[in-house]
């Protein structure tokens, strides 16, 4: 079953240009990740700095393995410079409707 990952991030407003085009530039290796489904970047009306990942995966172990894979690479300590406070993570089961 697939599972729906949500990422909560608030990003250094004065950041947030250079953290869309880290983004931009890393989105491709995480779509072609084993078990990645989908990603989306969203940002927030009304909240400055406000962003959401909104990603699908095989299963949360596929979701785990990436995450491990770009804390190796050095990636997760280089978006962690441009957040202002700890990351929200939700996981939710996709249900068959």
């Amino acid at each position: 079953m697939a599972v729906v990952v949500t990422i909560g991030l608030q990003i250094t407003a004065s950041r947030l240009d250079e953290f869309k085009r880290l983004m931009k530039k890393a989105l491709p290796d995480t779509r072609g990740f084993s078990g990645c489904i989908s990603v989306e970047v969203l940002e927030h009306h009304g909240v400055p700095g406000g962003i959401t990942l909104l990603e699908e995966w095989e299963s949360v172990e596929d979701q785990v393995k990436y995450i491990n894979w770009r804390t190796e690479t050095g990636m997760m300590e280089k978006m962690g410079s441009f957040i202002e406070a700890e990351p929200v993570i939700v996981y939710y089961d996709k249900l068959e409707t």
